[in-house]
């Protein structure tokens, strides 16, 4: 018989015997990158709302969001139990034969809450589940007769082979294969969506495009559509039938100060929006595209493709992950999720400023909205001395003065301040602030006496203390 590790087991494995059973089954080197920050050492015991409770009795602020899927926090008791709920009844969790009447009210829901004629939804589990889904949507939509799909050069929408694809170019340093025919245009720059698609029209005039994909704030790079670049897409896209998705996996549910970023502008209406992350409460795998409603009726809704989109996953419209959705979607609306991002932004913003102002070696740019803000770190010549001494395979990364920058201040507030935040590899790698939306205004104050407090140390002593104790384990 096999010699399994059970559940009890599991639980009271300690932090060395983790690490090793990591590098045998896992990833070796993830261990290794994970151990140079302060909790790749620490093992969680619970958490609740902001704060993370590790084993050794510390109470860590999480100042991750954990990215993008905590805007309830963690363990909301709410969520919590209507997944008992759920399970203490013995509802049937999925089967394709029997209608659901989670996934019926999920979708009544999904477009009481979304404006215009967003009404059909599809439910599958990632984010790039729901990328994908929607890109087929489109290129179902035109039977198959446009084969150009345009995305920003800045973009991120997954991992797989399609949506991998669709992420821009700088996020990506493997070339996988993907879905043919991707253009590239330029974030927030109308012209340059409008050479793209004149580039690829047919002798007698006609765009070969068949769908746009955007983030009208992007995450990774803490930028953000205008208002008149995101209502001059959807002009354009109407004009040549281009079927305009936008993509709010990160941004949904309140994060940027209103119930989708896009939902600011009055009257603007993508074709169709995806949705993930906080949409699952923090505890369900969930995630949707959400079309409208002549969209989806001319590519899905006909006897012989009426099952195509709802059977391509096992998992679609899974009866725990959507009553859970259900109950995450009514916490946001009746705790008024936006109104909570813009309290805890009208700490951070102007607390984030006058930190710029007064370490300008150390911060050069702060961005973001609402509870999600990019604070971009730099260093002086010192700094760059230091990272000369890195690893001759690290140097040569063109971001590694910047990665390293911001993870040795990332470090000091985890092992000093007891403050958990977190960087994107991608772009300029900022150092991601980004609360839940049940942190109080407080927790921001104490996050920005930590930073500055941090900062305050001068980054060359942050830096070379992090490459000395942590990188040249590397």
């Amino acid at each position: 018989m096999a010699d399994l590790i059970g559940l009890d087991e599991a639980e009271k494995l300690d932090v060395a015997q983790v690490h090793e059973l990591y590098r045998k089954y896992v990833n070796r080197s993830q261990v290794r990158l994970m151990t140079s920050f302060g909790f790749g050492r620490d093992l969680v015991d619970h958490a609740e709302g902001a704060y993370v409770y590790t084993r050794d009795g510390r109470k860590i602020l999480d100042f991750t969001g954990g990215v993008g899927v905590l805007n309830h926090g963690h363990n909301h008791p709410r969520i919590l139990a209507a997944r008992r709920r759920f399970q203490e009844r013995r509802r049937m969790e999925v089967h394709k034969t029997y209608f659901s009447p989670y996934l019926a009210a999920l979708g009544h829901n999904l477009a009481a809450v979304l404006p215009g004629d967003l009404t059909r939804s599809f439910v599958p589990n990632s984010g790039a589940e729901a990328v994908e889904g929607a890109v087929k949507l489109a290129y179902k939509y035109h039977g198959g007769a446009r084969q150009r799909i345009l995305r920003a050069d800045n973009s991120f929408h997954g991992k797989l082979l399609g949506s991998g694809g669709l992420t821009g170019g700088t996020q990506n340093h493997f070339a996988f294969p993907t879905i043919p025919g991707i253009g590239t245009f330029t974030y927030d720059d109308l012209g340059s969506v409008r050479r793209e698609i004149d580039a690829s029209r047919d002798a007698r005039g006609r765009s070969d495009v068949y769908a746009l994909l955007v983030e009208p704030f992007s995450a990774s790079t803490m930028r953000w559509c205008s208002e008149e670049f995101l209502r001059g897409l959807r002009e354009l896209c109407t004009a040549e039938d281009i079927v305009l998705v936008f993509d709010e996996i990160y941004t949904g549910w309140g994060k940027t100060g209103s119930m989708f970023h896009f939902t600011r502008y009055d009257g603007l209406v993508p074709d169709v929006v995806t949705t993930s992350k906080s949409f699952g409460g923090g505890k369900s795998s969930v995630s949707a595209y959400v079309a409208r409603e002549p969209v989806f009726r001319k590519a899905y809704d006909n006897m012989t493709d009426a099952m195509m989109q709802s059977t391509s996953t096992t998992y679609y419209g899974f009866g725990e992950e959507t009553a859970t959705a259900i109950e995450a979607i009514a916490i946001a609306v009746e705790d008024d999720y936006p109104a909570r991002a813009r309290a805890l932004e009208a700490v951070l913003a102007p607390g984030l400023e006058r930190i710029r102002k007064a370490h300008p070696d150390c911060v050069a740019d702060v961005r973001g909205a609402g509870a999600l803000f990019g604070v971009f770190l730099t260093g002086g010549p010192k700094v760059l001395d230091l990272i000369a001494k890195l690893p001759a395979g690290l140097a040569k990364d063109p971001l590694i003065r910047t990665k390293v920058v911001t993870a040795a201040v990332i470090d000091t507030l985890y092992r000093k301040h007891d403050i958990y935040t977190y960087n994107t590899l991608n772009g300029r790698s900022p150092l991601i602030v980004s609360p839940p939306l049940v942190a109080e205004p407080e927790d921001a104050e104490r996050f920005l006496d930590a930073l500055d407090a941090t900062l305050e140390e001068g980054m060359t002593r942050l830096l070379g203390r992090f490459i000395r104790e942590r990188v040249t384990s590397w």
